[in-house]
């Protein structure tokens, strides 16, 4: 199951998020903030440094400029109103969730035949996977802190 961002998360959170789920599949995984800054640069045009890269990552500029906002929402493929307005973060968010769903059923990191599986489930038996899946989640993310 794939992690969301709660449409309240944090700017910092939701740029997180991004790079951890939606990195584009033909560049190199994100490495440190100069790579990713480079990355963004190379692939939008807009000069991005390093230290904007940090700064968005740790939460320490909340408010950057609306071309830095406009790069970011070109490189990750989002409209840029996943960095705004609730409502309409909500609605982005879940569609970037299906299509990481996706991109990892193409890629056979997920099994289609497992997902198939989970839906011929009962309700019951479905209720527990979800409950299993989440609690496994929770645990992944405790780990990484």
């Amino acid at each position: 199951m794939v992690e969301t961002v709660a449409p309240a998360a944090s700017l910092a959170d939701k740029i997180e998020w991004l790079i951890h789920h939606s990195w584009p599949d033909d560049l190199p995984p994100a490495g440190t903030n100069i790579e990713i800054a480079r990355a963004i640069s190379g692939r939008t045009g807009e000069d991005m440094s390093s230290t904007t890269v940090w700064k968005l990552r740790t939460g320490r500029q909340d408010n950057p400029q609306f071309k830095t906002l406009t790069a970011l929402a070109t490189f990750f493929g989002v409209p840029i109103g996943y960095f705004g307005f609730a409502e309409e973060a909500s609605s982005i968010d879940e569609d970037l969730t299906f299509k990481v769903l996706l991109r990892k059923l193409r890629s056979g990191e997920i099994k289609p035949e497992v997902l198939r599986a989970l839906v011929d489930l009962s309700p019951k038996s479905r209720w527990l996977m979800d409950e299993l899946i989440l609690a496994a989640a929770a645990a992944d993310r405790r780990a990484e802190d």
